[in-house]
């Protein structure tokens, strides 16, 4: 047999195999106290059976019948209590259909057994049964120690409960005996018929000094450890941020701030270089300065040991940074008096430098090789603003700036747009973006403007014959920035950079274009615009004619003699 019940070889299923007739647990139950069939050692079940005697697997079986033929339930043990036995219906023997000649269907076999004594009453339903107790039948393997328990029906099944641990009984205390003369008691760990735990002789080891002044040593430190800790973390989360009071000290420190630095970022660096006391105050005053997100990126000179609230209020005046900005369209004689005032100099000094080391300072090779230019930095120092240090000189900053222009200037492309424009180098595109910076305001007048230049400079231009007229290169000669000045004057002062008096562009540029307006020469509006006027001081008026010009001429000069009679 194998654990399922099933010989080893081709005998069908025998009825006391516990899988025999199962078709799922809606009736799987086990047959352990079934009826042998008449003691026959092999029977095998050919006949057909008798619907009452295969058994219906309800829950409540195997079926054991009585004297009078009805059978009794005896329900599947549980717990080791079966149910009260229940009488049921007797059921008429098959006669086969064939007048009452059928075949024999073992019902007289079930009579014989029903008076025998049941060899399982009283017993243990899940003991160890004999094999072999009965011929032919099969043996119970869910009796062996081994096997499993016999499984449960799907209403019966549950968790069985955990065990419950038994208290452990107390071991009563021995009584302690008086001592005799010379000896100690004896110990409480003393045990019956044995020595004391404590060693020999019956004596317990004397717990050391040492241990429990190195044991509360130990305490005492945790304990202390965890509170320094528990109120440094309170500290701080809760109190506020350390910091110092008033302006700050004599001593000046240079801190500088990257470009996209947050406000925690700030208030680390300022710490660092001593300025604040703690990077929380100075996150706690920004935030409390409506103004104080606003803080530019840059080096400031500021004092140590300052409030945070002062710090902020340094910092947030981009005066106070220690920078220097250039503005778009600025001459360079404008730039030379900035350097020198910035940075402590002498009136003149920077321009000293610029104009005899204008060939050190890597100005590009299409630059300063004409001998007409007044300055041949002009052009190259490009409107922006540049971070000042200690160490930060004159020359230093030229330098910077005629790389960051030639940088710009690659990087737009102006050498090879020079031709497509009809201009004869790069250095001429420069010179156009200076007059487009110095005569427009805006991006839309930028774009027209150079479209104005580049009608004028034409072969075909008779009405100004090639001259551009712009008041610009006059105010730049004289280096003033008017607007009412005297045109007959203009135009009678000859000079290469007067463009009221010589045909064509000036020699170089008149002040140093920005990005915007290198951008609108490059890229013109093509309108057809050939005159401009500013009636109001604010708007510029492009027109294409020359008699829509002398309008607007007329019109500026009315205006203009009101504001002198005070109109």
């Amino acid at each position: 047999m194998t654990e399922y019940g099933r010989g080893g070889g081709s005998e069908p299923w025998h009825p006391g195999d516990p899988l025999y007739g199962d078709q799922g647990w809606t009736a799987h139950q086990t047959q352990q106290a079934q009826v042998p069939y008449a003691g026959d050692p092999q029977q095998q079940y050919a006949q057909p059976q008798e619907p009452h005697y295969h058994q219906q697997h309800t829950g409540q079986y195997p079926q054991q019948y009585d004297e009078q033929g009805y059978a009794q339930q005896v329900q599947y043990q549980q717990m080791g209590q079966p149910m009260a036995p229940q009488p049921m219906v007797p059921q008429p023997a098959y006669d086969g259909g064939g007048g009452g000649q059928g075949w024999d269907t073992g019902q007289g076999q079930y009579a014989a057994a029903a008076v025998q004594v049941d060899p399982y009453a009283g017993a243990d339903p899940y003991a160890q049964q004999a094999v072999g107790a009965y011929p032919g039948e099969a043996p119970d393997l869910y009796t062996t120690p081994e096997a499993y328990p016999p499984p449960q029906p799907p209403g019966l099944r549950h968790l069985e409960p955990d065990p419950v641990e038994e208290p452990l009984a107390e071991e009563p205390e021995e009584e302690i005996l008086p001592a005799a003369d010379g000896d100690e008691p004896p110990s409480r760990g003393r045990r019956a018929g044995g020595r004391a735990k404590g060693g020999k002789g019956g004596k317990q080891k004397k717990r050391s000094g040492t241990a429990c002044l190195l044991a509360a040593v130990v305490i005492i430190g945790v304990v202390g450890g965890g509170g320094y800790y528990g109120y440094t973390y309170l500290h701080d989360r809760f109190a506020p941020a350390e910091d110092f009071a008033g302006e700050g000290t004599d001593e000046i420190v240079e801190v500088e701030i990257p470009k996209d630095a947050g406000l925690g970022q700030m208030g680390r660096i300022l710490k660092q270089a001593g300025v604040v006391a703690s990077a929380q105050a100075f996150v706690d005053a920004a935030n409390a300065n409506p103004k104080g997100k606003s803080i530019q990126p840059g080096i400031y000179p500021m004092k140590k040991k300052m409030s945070s609230s002062a710090a902020v209020a340094l910092m947030i005046d981009p005066s106070k940074l220690n920078v220097i900005t250039i503005g778009e369209g600025w001459r360079n004689t404008k730039i030379y008096e900035a350097i020198d005032k910035k940075l402590g100099k002498p009136d003149g000094t920077t321009k000293d430098i610029a104009l005899r080391e204008a060939k050190n300072l890597g100005l590009p090779a299409w630059a300063g090789n004409n001998p007409k230019l007044i300055d041949p930095l002009e052009g190259f120092l490009l409107p922006a603003r540049y971070d000042l240090k200690k160490d930060s000189t004159p020359e230093s900053l030229l330098r910077q700036m005629v790389k960051n222009a030639a940088d710009k200037y690659t990087e737009m492309g102006i050498e090879g747009k020079a031709k497509e424009l009809g201009l004869d180098s790069p250095l001429q595109v420069v010179t156009v973006a200076s007059l487009v910076n110095a005569e427009g305001k805006n991006h839309d007048d930028f774009r027209k403007m150079a479209e104005v230049v580049y009608n004028r400079l034409k072969k075909t231009n008779d009405v100004t014959n090639q001259k551009l007229q712009f008041d610009s290169t006059y105010n730049y000669i004289k280096n003033q920035s008017e607007i009412n000045f005297n045109l007959k004057e203009a135009q009678a002062f000859d000079h290469p950079y007067n463009t009221h008096f010589v045909r064509g562009l000036p020699p170089g540029p008149i002040g140093n274009p920005g990005a915007d307006a290198v951008s609108a020469t490059l890229n013109p509006d093509h309108g057809g615009w050939m005159f401009f006027v500013s009636v109001d001081g604010d708007k510029t008026t492009f027109t294409k004619t020359y008699d829509e010009h002398l309008k607007l001429v007329a019109e500026f000069q009315e205006r203009q003699a009101q504001k002198k009679n005070g109109g």
